[in-house]
């Protein structure tokens, strides 16, 4: 999971450092130190350099006037060399020239293009890309940098952007539930998008938090769906309220609320069939089921795999129905990871798990630190 992502990023990093350094302009500037301060001290040290030559030289009671002119004749020299050497230390200070590159705007939208187009190759959507690009550029453009420190302003602005495209407010389902008693919960999603699967493990994440659930198999058309959600419902140990396949979905769920409210069941998990925005009739019937059994969560499930179309699909249900948060199946099988970065950005709704497998314990609480680590690790 994020791996063929993973590598995409880090080679895109690496091409556009290397291209930053062959691209951009060289840029010469000086780094001076306060000069009047430094010469003064500059001053000091020599004097006093120059009093302990002195000291050291004094002859000594008794010397002979040849050694006493042979310390005249050395001093003076000594004294020369030592403040010339000063002088050439404390100059080489004061101007140090330092040699930068920078590049303008129209430089690096050709240099995020090897960027631009390995995040749309794995998913990652426009809107996504955008903020990517524009928080990359306030670090590059026009601002005077060493070639050594271009890899890593790219690489901690992209963790920066990617961490701010993920931020919301973190979620907890276990304690949710706990608010209200029943606790109801609505899947909605496309045909063949792990609906069914995924409420199993939800229920078997709640048993093991010792809350009760019923499955409500409000999926009255798909040819064998209520079997399914029955075995589903076998593998957990939990009760799967039904009617016969044609009968009214919303009537089905209006008995599993009833249910749950008569036994002191904790949770009810509603499974609708899989439809596509576009059936009306569908549609209406969603919001017949919702408008009877008052669920107080609507969670989305949608293939991460599907890319962009699983953005897509979310927008056009969260219009009709108002979803509340999404749970990306399949995330296991896929390396892109685009759908992840992007499905809370451009919808503007959380991801609360991912589904990571077939099993029952294959659903993963969403971790944003989780997902950085994978990408930048």
């Amino acid at each position: 999971m994020f791996n063929f992502l993973k590598d995409k990023v880090k080679n895109a990093i690496s091409s556009i450092s290397s291209k930053f350094d062959k691209e951009a302009e060289v840029v010469e500037t000086k780094e001076e130190k306060n000069v009047p301060e430094a010469i003064q001290e500059a001053k000091e040290i020599v004097e006093e350099q120059k009093i302990e030559a002195k000291e050291e030289n004094i002859p000594k009671i008794g010397s002979s006037h040849e050694e006493a002119q042979e310390i005249e004749k050395i001093t003076p020299v000594y004294e020369m060399q030592t403040v010339k050497e000063e002088k050439k230390g404390f100059f080489a200070k004061v101007a140090e020239v330092v040699t930068t590159k920078k590049i303008s705007d129209s430089q690096f939208d050709q240099l995020f293009w090897d960027l631009e187009v390995e995040l749309l190759e794995n998913n990652v959507a426009f809107e996504v890309i955008e903020k990517i690009k524009t928080d990359l550029k306030t670090k590059l453009v026009d601002m005077p940098l060493k070639r050594t420190q271009v890899e890593k302003i790219i690489e901690d602005s992209l963790r920066d952007s990617i961490s701010e495209i993920l931020e919301f407010p973190t979620f907890d389902l276990i304690q949710k539930v706990q608010e209200k008693k029943p606790y109801v919960i609505v899947f909605i999603g496309v045909n063949g998008s792990g609906k069914t699967t995924t409420i199993a493990k939800v229920a078997h994440m709640l048993k093991k938090n010792k809350l009760s659930s019923v499955l409500v198999a409000a999926d009255t058309f798909r040819a064998a769906s209520i079997q399914q959600l029955e075995e589903q419902g076998n593998r957990v140990g939990v009760k799967v309220i039904k009617h016969d396949y044609g009968s009214d979905p919303a009537a089905v769920a209006f008995d599993g609320v009833k249910y749950a409210q008569q036994k002191g069941i904790d949770v009810v998990l509603i499974d609708t069939a899989g439809r596509q925005h576009s059936n009306t009739n569908l549609m209406d019937e969603m919001k017949k089921i919702i408008r009877i059994s008052k669920p107080d969560l609507k969670i989305y499930i949608g293939e991460m795999i599907a890319g962009n179309d699983c953005i897509d699909q979310i927008k056009d249900f969260d219009a009709a129905v108002q979803i509340d948060g999404v749970i990306l199946s399949k995330a296991e099988i896929d390396e892109k990871g685009g759908t992840a970065l992007s499905v809370s950005y451009v919808t503007k709704k959380p991801i609360y798990f991912l589904g990571v497998g077939q099993e029952l314990n294959d659903l993963k609480l969403f971790d944003k630190e989780d997902l950085l680590k994978k990408i930048f690790s």
